[in-house]
């Protein structure tokens, strides 16, 4: 077996939309994953979470609308919120898998907070929909709170925060720690729960950050040897849903930059981990980017899937 260590990103795929629609998926995602630790990797894991967190967040809210008594929570606390309720049903599928195959390995969550700019243009222009559909009179109650809010069309209205970048990951010598002891971790769930500094304390911040932003981050901050990310498709392609769409098998970071100057990749799907895996090959010029889905895992380790990224 190889002796190298992985930052692995989980999209909505991993992880399902519901409680339920969770419990079925994450044992799905627990067998690739174990396949990569077979394979001879350490793993990082970082995950989507924004059903996860809008779930949360519209019970919170409900909660706080029936009995006035009970504050509602900040998207900061959703956030750390998400992170445990996610990480305990991967944490448990995970250990359970690789016990079947025989691999005794710790599995542990942190909840990790990820500092922000205040002054990020994000939040000038938040784009990030969250929690339920609220009436006009809601929505104006939001408003007076200096929370946005977006009006859909024939659906109602719809809180909105921002993205920031994110800066520092507050937990990262305990992240380093575990992975440098052979555990399997699960890190900045959800990007991570936003936080702004402020003389010498944590402040939760209204925003959520970008799962793959986060991922290209932790993967230069830990100096793997491997970003991984796995998504709904087995490859990146050009000409994306188009009659000659192709797979591209391997790419530099060169080429990556030439295909996003020609717009190959959605702005909301694959730009995001294409910028994520140019963050970490900057950062770690050694490395590599895999790119796949659940059900390529084993293929692509093999060389028969997937999309390959080097600097």
């Amino acid at each position: 077996m190889e002796n190298k260590k992985a930052v692995v990103s989980l999209g909505h795929e991993a992880l399902g939309y519901t409680t339920n629609e969770q419990k079925e998926a994450v044992s799905k995602t627990a067998k690739a994953l174990a396949d990569l630790v077979e394979a001879g990797y350490q793993l990082t894991i970082t995950h989507s979470n924004g059903p996860q967190v809008s779930m949360i967040h519209k019970a919170m809210t409900e909660l706080h609308r029936i009995y006035i008594d009970y504050t509602a929570a900040p998207m900061s606390v959703c956030s750390a919120m998400s992170q445990g309720y996610v990480g305990y049903d991967l944490q448990s599928s995970l250990h359970s898998e690789l016990e079947k195959r025989g691999i005794s390995r710790s599995v542990a969550t942190i909840l990790t907070q990820v500092t922000v700019d205040p002054y990020d243009e994000a939040f000038y222009s938040p784009t990030k929909r969250i929690g339920r559909f609220m009436s006009k009179e809601d929505a104006d109650a939001e408003i007076k709170k200096g929370n946005f809010v977006k009006e859909i069309p024939g659906k109602g209205y719809l809180r909105i925060v921002a993205a920031p970048k994110p800066i520092s990951i507050v937990e990262l010598d305990t992240i380093k720690l575990l992975a440098d002891a052979g555990q399997e971790v699960i890190a900045c769930g959800g990007g991570g729960i936003p936080v702004l500094e402020q003389e010498h304390k944590f402040k939760g911040a209204s925003a959520v950050i970008e799962k793959d932003a986060i991922a290209g981050k932790l993967a230069a901050d830990l100096k793997v040897d491997r970003l991984v990310i796995l998504t709904s498709v087995p490859s990146v392609y050009t000409s994306f849903g188009k009659e000659d769409q192709a797979p591209i098998e391997k790419m530099t970071v060169a080429e990556a930059k030439s295909f996003i100057e020609k717009g190959e990749f959605g702005e909301d799907d694959m730009l995001p981990k294409i910028e994520a895996a140019i963050t970490f090959l900057e950062a770690n010029p050694e490395g590599s980017v895999l790119i796949t889905s659940l059900d390529h895992v084993s293929e692509a380790l093999k060389g028969r899937a997937g999309t390959f990224i080097t600097a």
